[in-house]
């Protein structure tokens, strides 16, 4: 990493949480690499655990789960694939996880993967199939929702900063927001559609604005601010509801206390008996 004052040439340190994303991850990977191209296995094997549209809708919800966790096994594009995923997760999450936690650093990849594909089944059954078939796979899979969702917070918590990509090449947090942002639109003009599908890319975007753009994320900001509204609206309403007490008996509070000049038989400054 490198800051404005000066440069530091460390490697990433991935915390136990990251340590634990990535192993099984590759591991998963490894699996169905040996499995599907030296041992036989049909691609069916693997499909079960992708995500689909269509088998989510009929009850197949562990998809959504299982879905980011897989990587295209099978030749160059398998690799290339893996790769991009770990050294996504090596050279921006660490920083993240330091800062936040392992818990939240947890949460926010498993809910920037579930939001980002979520979002994208929606946007698919409002299309029509001939637009969306265009955008999104029979079946979709991979870490990217929550890569872009690292990176674009990333930028947004460390605005000051240089992270040097590969050890090699200085990218700027602006720099940074703007290729994630750019590559994706890229593809999208392009019609190069990847293993995620087209539409879940924004979507984990989205979430690292939404989710990760600060502590507290801008998400927690507008919750906090209306549930201050509603408290002060609810004071307010009880402040109105409120009536004086009645007093049947006609009672009053008398002021006690006596001074020097009081006469000794117990009366009040009224001239009444105090008790």
């Amino acid at each position: 990493m490198r800051s404005n004052d000066g440069m530091t040439l460390a490697l990433p340190r991935p915390g136990k949480a990251l340590r634990g994303v990535m192993i099984a991850v590759f591991v998963l990977w490894l699996i169905y690499a040996i499995g599907l191209n030296w041992g036989g296995a049909a691609d069916s094997v693997f499909f079960v655990l992708a995500g689909s549209t269509e088998r989510i809708l009929h009850g197949e919800v562990w998809r959504l789960v299982t879905a980011p966790l897989l990587h295209y096994p099978v030749g160059g594009a398998g690799v290339s694939h893996i790769i991009t995923a770990l050294l996504g997760l090596y050279f921006f999450a660490p920083r993240l996880e330091e800062l936040w936690g392992p818990k939240r650093m947890l949460r926010f990849m498993a809910l920037s993967c579930l939001i980002a594909y979520v979002l994208q089944m929606l946007v698919e059954l409002l299309l029509p199939s001939s637009v969306a078939e265009r955008l999104v796979g029979e079946y979709w899979f991979g870490l990217s929702p929550a890569l872009g969702a690292i990176a674009i917070a990333w930028a947004l918590t460390f605005k000051n900063q240089v992270v040097q990509l590969f050890f090699v090449i200085p990218v700027s947090s602006r720099m940074l927001i703007i290729w994630v942002v750019g590559l994706g639109l890229l593809y999208l003009v392009a019609g190069a559609r990847p293993h995620e599908g087209l539409i879940s890319p924004f979507g984990g975007m989205l979430c690292g604005w939404l989710l990760g753009g600060g502590s507290p994320s801008p998400l927690r900001k507008a919750w906090l601010k209306l549930r201050l509204a509603m408290l002060d609206s609810e004071a307010r309403r009880e402040g109105q509801r409120k009536k004086p007490r009645p007093n049947p008996g006609g009672l009053r509070v008398i002021p006690g206390g006596r001074s020097d000049d009081d006469d000794d038989d117990g009366r009040g400054p009224d001239g009444r008996w105090l008790n």
